[in-house]
């Protein structure tokens, strides 16, 4: 199919290269190229050897150029319009019909010829035109282009920018939760600390006003006296000495009872020192903060062969005899361990385990993968995350290498707080709820399910027969002997 030409490419094209205006009377040379009339005769006239076609530069002879009247009828034809004020050379006067390549300027065709510019490459202005006209498209489809890019990188960078704005929105809101939360449980910290305070106050006071009280009382009773003893001393000497022992026998005029003790101050001690009042709201707060402890029980199917759970799958301990139990995957086959029957994926996760007066125990969590079967690698590199007791005496968390910790006392009850997507691990001293100590904290990348994990070791002839136990929420905790089931 043809291609249709516009109204402008077919005006550059019957343009004469000289004048750059639509042909006037136009002439042809014999390389075949056409001029008007009159810009060919004007060339003439500036020559004084041969003539040059101005565009391709071969030698023509001027006066054998017949009138091109195939082309003088298609511009008649047309009817194009002319441009009314052409372009002309300043040294010449002669329309700028030539571009010199090297110059990069407009010049006519004598300049071509005879000025500066006859060694130098030049073209045809209409070409140029056409040229630079399409390097123009080329470069405004490039510069679309970008320009589409770029609306592409500020509408990512509005959708960025809105996103911050609303996810700080949300943020804000948490944090200003969080922050309401807390204000609400330190009102409520101070509040029982200052209750605690008045309360112990009115006991100092109460007992001081019942000791103000007594001595007042006493006070009185020597005024009294005095006053009937100044007024026995004022009677005669017969009256006197006759009802002297009488007077001196009445009890109300007896000596006073001493005082049941000498002075002794009574000391203002609250139970909470002024420097520790920040630490021990701390501690406080930050048992109140962690989640609601959790209600576990122990998976029967992973319990080592050895082991007997009771109280509900609540209870464990290592019996003296293997029972039988079906082979499982799950199942630990060497080490003493038995699984809770809940994992954690992600969220933030607390629970306690009561060891009591165990001399043996291990307790953390496991890899939901890490394997089960033969002698346990109980370390991070493993997917397994242990503290422990062993023989009574040594603490320790089980790392390469492993952790001896310096544990005060012997804590019955074990606190344990698995912050998932923080990556943290950390073991508490939980004996007292309001004053929780940290033992140890492990910093991991968890990936994949964690299990609690709990390891009884072995009872040693019967020396470490004791059960661990996971209490539940609320309660005390119970370590009396448990009735085992069979697994």
């Amino acid at each position: 199919m043809a291609r249709l030409v516009s109204m402008t490419e077919l005006e550059d094209r019957l343009q004469c290269p000289i004048c750059l205006e639509i042909f006037k009377e136009p002439l042809m040379l014999q390389c075949g190229h056409s001029y008007c009339k009159g810009c060919l005769l004007s060339l003439f006239c500036h020559l004084d050897s041969e003539l040059r076609c101005p565009v391709c530069r071969q030698e023509v002879d001027g006066s054998r150029s017949p009138p091109n009247l195939s082309l003088a009828r298609v511009i008649e034809a047309l009817g194009l319009p002319r441009d009314p004020e052409p372009k002309v050379c300043a040294h010449h006067r002669n329309p700028l019909s030539l571009f010199c390549e090297k110059d990069q300027e407009l010049i006519c065709g004598l300049c071509g010829l005879l000025g500066s510019h006859q060694h130098h490459r030049v073209t045809p202005v209409s070409t140029v035109y056409s040229r630079m006209k399409e390097e123009l498209a080329t470069l405004i489809s490039d510069l679309k282009q970008e320009q589409k890019k770029v609306d592409e990188h500020i509408g990512k960078l509005v959708n960025n920018r809105t996103r911050i704005v609303n996810e700080s929105d949300v943020f804000s809101w948490v944090i200003r939760r969080e922050f309401q939360e807390l204000h609400h449980l330190v009102d409520e910290e101070k509040a029982r600390c200052l209750e605690g305070v008045e309360g112990h106050t009115r006991g100092l006071l109460a007992s001081l006003d019942m000791q103000l009280e007594q001595a007042h009382s006493t006070r009185e009773r020597l005024v009294q006296a005095k006053c009937v003893l100044e007024q026995f001393g004022n009677e005669n000497h017969h009256e006197f000495i006759r009802k002297y022992h009488s007077m001196a026998s009445r009890a109300e005029l007896q000596p006073a009872r001493p005082l049941e003790s000498t002075f002794n101050p009574i000391s203002f001690k609250p139970g909470l020192h002024q420097a520790d009042i920040k630490l021990t709201v701390w501690k406080r707060l930050f048992r109140k903060v962690l989640p609601a402890p959790e209600s576990l029980k122990l998976d029967p199917t992973t319990a080592h062969p050895l082991l007997e759970l009771s109280k509900g799958n609540t209870v464990v301990q290592c019996g003296l005899l293997a029972q039988r139990c079906a082979s499982q995957p799950e199942r630990f086959d060497y080490s003493t361990c038995v699984l809770a029957s809940r994992g954690f994926s992600c969220g933030r996760h607390y629970w306690e385990v009561v060891v009591g007066i165990k001399s043996d125990w291990r307790l953390g969590v496991i890899k939901g993968t890490a394997s089960r079967k033969g002698k346990l690698s109980k370390s991070p590199e493993h997917g397994m995350w242990l503290i422990g007791l062993k023989e009574g005496r040594v603490y320790e968390a089980f790392g390469c290498p492993r952790v001896p910790l310096p544990v005060a006392g012997h804590p019955h009850r074990i606190g344990v707080y698995l912050h998932y997507e923080q990556g943290e691990l950390t073991f508490f001293d939980a004996d007292r709820p309001d004053d929780l100590r940290p033992l140890y904290t492990f910093q991991a990348d968890f990936q994949g399910k964690l299990y609690p994990i709990l390891d009884t070791c072995w009872h040693e002839r019967g020396s470490n027969s004791l059960p661990m136990v996971l209490p539940p929420p609320s309660g005390p905790s119970h370590l009396s002997s448990p009735q085992p089931t069979k697994l």
